[in-house]
């Protein structure tokens, strides 16, 4: 097996907590100060700049509890100084304009449906605003980075949880640590990641797999480009599932895909095999309300039980190596964004060499 595809075991988070997670019960969240103690377990694994700790926080009931807590830890899981934001003011206006920011217009002029709640017409305009400017910020700064639609749902999260001054870092991180994959000429990239759904539920559930075995994956398309910002309502939610994903590698948001379609397994064995257009719009919807702490426990039982090299039908031999699945597997290890730039000329040339499908950016 080639070094890059290797395990890590030993430097990824998650894989060494995910078997404490049985001993996390709800239990203890109902003894008194609880959310006290818990608070300060936090403070302490951000001075110490402590990845696995924060980790582990993340992944016990209510993740990292509140904004403030998160605006502490999200900088050091993304891995970026938020004393330090290198497009401040009006520098970024001065650049040249991206191609795509005319999508981006439209796409924010429809934002913010959700949440934030009960703010007047004004507030809200002040927001968009706000998050136009911020994605105008990374694309200009990396013009070779191709907006997708749904990338707003993301920095709107971002910007909520943050504030302006350090959602462009962490807005910066995403893009290119994590959702590089979406940001090429073509989504055939992303597309390859939603192979790892029915290899998983494969692995953990035959029959359920041969139930679904007539619907391709791309009812996760949505959410899983958007990191679920997409399909979420509750604000509340959506920042506490962003404490998971940011806190592990990205493959890890795949997983919870397919503990989603597990968790759904009799309301799908309901539907018969010759309705695969039905099997489809059941999947294309998470279920609401959503129980994200049952979960996430299923998700990193998955993970643990059958991580991603030992996934069948080559699936994880099928990604490139140059993909954020596997260049940002150790959230210990400080990538640059020029090691980024790199990969993502590689992945643009490993695009022109193949065939994967129309365009959609130059």
């Amino acid at each position: 097996m080639n070094p890059m595809d290797s395990d890590k075991n030993s430097s990824i988070p998650g894989r060494r907590i995910a078997s404490r997670l049985s001993s996390e019960t709800s239990d203890n969240q109902t003894t008194p100060n609880f959310n006290g103690k818990k608070r300060d377990e936090i403070f302490r694994a951000c001075e110490a700049r402590d990845i696995h700790a924060l980790a582990s926080l993340c992944l016990s009931e209510g993740g990292l509890l509140q904004d403030d807590l998160r605006q502490a830890a999200w900088p050091i899981l993304l891995g970026y100084d938020p004393n330090s934001n290198h497009l401040t003011g009006s520098e970024w206006t001065k650049m040249p304009v991206h191609d795509d920011e005319e999508q981006v217009k439209l796409d924010v002029d429809r934002s913010f449906v959700h949440y934030p709640n009960c703010q007047s017409e004004k507030e809200l305009d002040g927001k968009k605003k706000q998050l136009s400017e911020l994605i105008t910020k990374i694309l200009r700064k990396y013009p070779m980075l191709c907006y997708f639609q749904g990338y707003h749902d993301i920095a709107q999260v971002l910007l909520l949880v943050l504030g302006v001054e350090q959602a462009s870092s962490a807005l910066e991180r995403i893009s290119l640590f994590r959702i590089r994959d979406y940001m090429l000429p073509t989504l055939a990239p992303a597309l390859k990641h939603l192979h790892l759904i029915p290899a998983i539920i494969h692995s953990s559930d035959r029959k359920l797999y041969r139930h679904l075995s007539g619907t391709k994956p791309f009812f996760a398309l949505a959410a899983t480009l958007t990191l679920y910002a997409h399909d979420i309502q509750e604000y509340s939610d959506i920042a506490r599932l962003y404490d998971f994903i940011l806190s592990h590698e990205p493959v890890v948001s795949i997983y919870l895909f397919a503990a989603v379609i597990l968790s759904r397994k009799k309301e799908l064995f309901e539907i018969p095999l010759d309705e695969p257009e039905m099997i489809h719009f059941t999947l294309s919807k998470l279920p609401h309300p959503i129980k994200l702490d049952g979960l996430i426990s299923s998700t990193m039982e998955l993970y643990s039980t059958h991580p991603p090299e030992k996934l069948p039908f080559r699936v994880w031999k099928k990604i490139p190596r140059s993909s954020v699945l596997k260049t940002s597997r150790d959230l210990s290890l400080q990538a640059i964004p020029k090691e980024a730039m790199e990969l993502l000329e590689q992945q643009k040339r490993d695009i022109r060499r193949g065939s994967y499908g129309r365009r959609l950016c130059g």
